[in-house]
């Protein structure tokens, strides 16, 4: 299983992407209250991350792994 994505590249998945929390906890089939709480840093279940993680990459976002230079976030081709 790859790395889960951390609440800074939610963030900036969601910014790239031009969803509003709402969006994303529509695409990802979780609350609002949920998406909020992962993007302030709290602990969610792994199975809860995995699902904000899918709905970004279905959008068209693809994460980068920390590889010295930081976890990131770029737009698919």
């Amino acid at each position: 299983m790859e790395a889960k994505i951390t609440s800074e590249q939610c963030k900036m998945a969601r910014a790239g992407l031009g969803l509003g929390v709402r969006e994303l906890a529509e695409l990802a089939k979780v609350s609002t209250n949920t998406v909020t709480r992962f993007e302030r840093g709290e602990e969610l279940k792994p199975r809860t991350i995995d699902a904000l993680q899918s709905a970004l990459e279905s959008a068209g976002v693809e994460f980068i792994p920390e590889n010295g230079g930081g976890a990131g976030v770029r737009m698919k081709r």
